[in-house]
């Protein structure tokens, strides 16, 4: 079986089978993409250790950044994995290929203080009844109040919201759905744009009532809202604040480090934030803590 095939065959798998997000399935199709760029239409049992060092090699002398090639890593392992298990290949050749240990980089977080100038800013916008900047900054609201992805944002239909609850019904990784609530300035602004952005955002719907039509949050031309143009929402309104090109991770993690300052449960942050494991949630604790030691070095006479 050529790599190419046997990729394919894989990606199959990780949809269908471990049903893995489409976000994750693209990931590991560009890794093995690249495999495959490198090593040409070899049959996969030709490939060995050499080979895959050596593809890892090409994406260091490339700059790739240590979290791309650990990555990269473990989707060549997973892939060589499922190969031996269906008997594609008669050994594994990637088991002694070493990831390299990722850096370890605290996520950008804006001030409680930041994110209320400017949604405050966005909500004064929005007055005015354009439906583009209702749209905005009901996302961003949301975004920040829930502390959700940019994925599960997009993902939202209008029939996942419950505005007496407040709270709104995501599907995350993994097709695991959770309830997370959100807040009053939240649900305030979704509601203004549901009233008065949103039919006007359906109406320029090429098809209106088509596949599109239950979508919370739309796009200029009536399609629902991409993740691209949230990036870059995020990307144009809050970059210049942080310094940074940032996307919309960054209210995601304002969001979690400001419940853990609020004193939230660590627990409770997991929950909200879907993730299957408190380790990864542990990151805010530490974003906290360098928070802590800042503001100490800052306002203590004796620091």
């Amino acid at each position: 079986m050529r790599i190419d095939e046997a990729a394919e065959a894989y990606l199959r798998h990780l949809e269908q089978v471990r049903r893995l997000s489409p976000a994750t399935v693209r990931a590991y199709r560009s890794d093995l993409a690249g495999l495959h760029a490198a090593c040409g239409d070899s049959e996969l049992a030709d490939i060995d250790l050499e080979a895959l060092r050596d593809w890892l090699w090409q994406a260091v002398q490339r700059g790739d950044s240590r979290a791309t090639i650990a990555r990269r890593t473990a989707a060549v392992r997973g892939f060589f994995a499922w190969a031996t298990e269906t008997e594609a290949v008669d050994a594994d050749p990637s088991l002694r290929l070493v990831s390299p240990k990722r850096g370890k980089t605290l996520p950008k977080v804006a001030t409680a203080e930041t994110l209320d100038e400017l949604l405050t800013a966005m909500a004064e916008a929005a007055a005015a009844g354009d439906p583009g900047a209702l749209r905005d900054h009901a996302v961003l609201e949301l975004l920040y109040g829930a502390a959700v992805r940019v994925s599960e944002l997009c993902g939202l239909d209008i029939d996942d919201l419950d505005p007496d609850r407040r709270t709104v019904r995501v599907l995350g990784k993994g097709a695991k759905e959770r309830v997370v609530p959100f807040g009053l300035p939240a649900l305030r602004a979704v509601e203004a744009y549901l009233v008065r952005g949103r039919p006007v955002l359906a109406a320029r719907a090429v098809e209106p009532g088509g596949t599109t039509a239950s979508a919370l949050f739309l796009g200029a031309r009536g399609g629902r809202l991409g993740p691209r143009a949230v990036y870059d929402l995020v990307s144009r309104r809050l970059g210049p604040e942080l310094g940074a090109q940032v996307g919309p991770h960054a209210l995601r993690h304002s969001a979690a480090t400001h419940l853990l300052d609020g004193g939230a449960d660590l627990r409770a942050v997991q929950e909200i934030l879907g993730h299957a494991s408190l380790g990864t949630t542990q990151i805010y604790t530490h974003v906290s803590s360098e928070r802590l030691t800042a503001s100490y070095r800052l306002a203590h006479p004796r620091a």
